[in-house]
């Protein structure tokens, strides 16, 4: 059996299943199986696609997220590579039974490492100039079939709502015009794309559609832009159904969902304010936290901002200036997981904070973990890492302008997999990878 992946980045279940019209996805759903799909925690790009891909979690990569400590040094901070995922994914598996793949924009796989078959990297991409595909020659060949590759939505923090607009369909229509071509011009048992643009006009139009949110306005120019988009995007999803006949399994996944944002916790605000966190000297204004700023010999934690708060402690003997002793670590984590966990918003009202230990979601735990996990208001609150803020609490991302937050469950729409025919509960991102295993009749991992 053949089989495609259709990767969609951040699409909500509810979005396929409830809310808007999506006809060729309806259609795969009456004759194979959909429902809700966890993601990992943290449910972000990456780590996600590797784990679904690999089947393993983000401990046993290793990869806590985007960018991870390279050492514990207080600025050795890494961006995820395709080096970094040292175990196989499922192209890598097949490749190694003798057989072919198609893989196109799935993270992290910049830069392009060799495989069997064609793979052209994803947005981590640093730019169309790059080599960024496998095997080099494919580069060419491609622009010559659709221009430049965009390999994202580049700016989509913006004010410009024009013009992300246009980048936005402009990747989308690409990224499934790239698949189509390789589809039906080279040999492949696996064929695997995902599009991240659904994720960027997530974060660039949510107020404009979603009553729910503070800052909707009735009547506003783009109110349906996210309607708009997803015909657009069901269309696409025809068009490469349209190529498969009925011995092709295919898979229609995202690697987790989305939500309005409600506002962001000033981490580094709250852990100045407890004085876990100590800096030389007052911020003149906003301003990212840079090791130079913070004074090491009084401080005992700091976090970084994202949809999530990774929170690192200043431990003696393993950071270079450490100031907390092993014997008071335990009892630091419990007093900063009940302080987070307690905070609410301005007014004082709970959001739901959960705060974890990495053992407590990861059984094995490679390269260096953070020492908790933070994910606020269940996601509806995102994490700020400035200083300068004069609050812990703030209504605007400091990354620029941005509406939406992850959620924690993606969605899937498949036939052929085995899987029960109709609406599927309880299956998790990282069940997925021994799903496509089964259907490309490759052994499952331990």
């Amino acid at each position: 059996m053949k089989l495609v992946i259709v990767g969609l980045d951040c699409v909500p279940p509810e979005f396929v299943f409830e809310r808007f019209p999506m006809p060729n996805l309806r259609s795969l759903m009456r004759r194979g199986s959909y429902g809700a799909l966890e993601s990992v925690v943290p449910p972000i790009t990456v780590p996600a696609w590797a784990c679904m891909m690999t089947g393993e979690d983000p401990g046993a990569l290793g990869i806590y997220g985007f960018r991870n400590r390279t050492d514990y040094t207080y600025d050795g901070l890494g961006i995820v590579t395709s080096a970094s995922i040292a175990a196989p994914a499922i192209w890598d598996r097949l490749g190694d039974a003798g057989r072919e793949s198609i893989v196109v924009g799935v993270p992290p796989s910049f830069p392009p490492r060799p495989i069997r078959g064609h793979l052209v990297a994803c947005f981590m991409t640093p730019n169309a100039r790059a080599a960024y595909t496998w095997p080099p020659s494919l580069k060419a060949e491609l622009e010559a079939q659709v221009g430049p590759y965009l390999y994202d939505v580049t700016s989509f923090r913006t004010d410009d709502k024009v013009g992300l607009l246009e980048r936005i369909y402009a990747v989308t229509e690409q990224k499934f015009a790239m698949a189509r071509y390789l589809m039906s011009s080279r040999p492949w048992d696996l064929c695997v794309f995902v599009d991240m643009a659904p994720d960027r006009l997530h974060h660039g139009f949510w107020k404009y559609w979603d009553r729910g949110h503070i800052r909707y306005v009735s009547g506003n120019p783009y109110e349906t832009a996210f309607e708009d988009y997803y015909a657009r995007l069901d269309d696409e999803i025809g068009r490469v159904l349209a190529l498969v006949d009925d011995d092709t399994a295919v898979l229609v996944v995202s690697d987790h969902g989305a939500k309005r944002m409600d506002g962001a916790i000033c981490v580094n605000e709250w852990l100045r304010r407890e004085g876990y966190l100590v800096l030389k000297e007052a911020p003149s204004g906003i301003q990212k936290l840079e090791p130079s700023l913070v004074d090491w010999g009084r401080t005992v934690a700091w976090g970084e901002g994202g949809y999530y708060s990774r929170i690192f402690l200043n431990v003696q003997g393993r950071e270079p200036d450490g100031t907390v002793p092993g014997s008071a670590y335990e009892r630091l984590r419990d007093e900063l997981i009940m302080g987070l966990e307690a905070l609410g918003d301005e007014q004082g009202r709970p959001i739901g904070t959960r705060v974890y230990r990495p053992e407590d979601l990861y059984p094995l735990r490679r390269n260096i973990p953070p020492d908790l996990i933070a994910i606020f208001g269940d996601l509806h609150w995102r994490s700020v890492g400035s200083v300068g803020f004069q609050s812990v609490w703030t209504r605007e991302n400091d990354m620029g302008p941005d509406d939406a937050n992850h959620a924690q469950y993606g969605m899937f729409v498949s036939a052929g997999l085995a899987l029960p025919q109709g609406q599927v509960h309880g299956l998790r991102l990282l069940d997925i990878s021994g799903l496509l295993a089964e259907a490309l009749d490759l052994p499952r991992t331990a």
